[in-house]
């Protein structure tokens, strides 16, 4: 991957799309260190974090990350979810926030000259094509080494640049504990409408 110093860099981070690919490699994202890692690598101008939210609930699993993260140099772009269930009768919860993260990229892609994608939604190839028409590069970073691939092809083919997570896992990651897969259990039933291996079907 190729960053420059003086050039303005913006992460889009799909929330569920990371943390499951970042699972099935057997580790965890530390978000501090993500993001001293890119800010190591060039003029930092923000970083978004997409995640829809259960707020009917008192307590939603997920609700000590985002409020960190809002906390913590992250710019945080939350809808509530809506709950339905799938044909084998299991409780899903469905959020999608790809409209949002298209938008923001959109907006923002006047003031900046690298976007950052963590995620591996095919649908997102037709946004990184505009954007690269405006003369952003887009580097997305998501993982190829899962089986299936949590990247779909035509989105890794797309971007100007890709990281593999597990390459960078010493850098951006945390071990799994018993505990920590507790915190999460919200995203173990979440389905944001465009999941990983919804897009290896899609381009198989």
């Amino acid at each position: 991957m190729t960053f420059y110093a003086e050039e303005r860099t913006a992460l889009f981070i799909d929330g569920s799309n990371l943390y499951a690919s970042a699972r099935s490699l057997g580790f965890d994202i530390d978000y501090k260190k993500l993001l001293s890692e890119f800010k190591n690598k060039g003029r930092l101008v923000r970083a978004f974090y997409y995640t829809a939210l259960m707020e009917e609930q008192e307590y939603s699993p997920i609700r000590p990350l985002v409020d960190w993260l809002d906390y913590n140099g992250f710019t945080m772009v939350t809808k509530p979810t809506k709950e339905f269930t799938d044909a084998t009768g299991r409780r899903k919860l469905k959020g999608n926030m790809d409209i949002e993260l298209a938008i923001d990229m959109m907006e923002l892609s006047e003031r900046i000259d690298h976007a950052v994608l963590f995620s591996g939604d095919g649908d997102f190839r037709r946004l990184v094509e505009a954007i690269q028409r405006k003369g952003v590069r887009v580097t997305v970073a998501s993982t190829v080494k899962t089986s299936p691939p949590m990247i779909a092809d035509e989105l890794r083919r797309q971007a100007d640049f890709f990281i593999e997570l597990k390459d960078i896992q010493n850098k951006i990651g945390r071990a799994v504990s018993t505990e920590d897969r507790t915190d999460y259990d919200e995203y173990d039933d979440y389905d944001d409408g465009f999941g990983p291996y919804d897009d290896i079907e899609k381009s198989a």
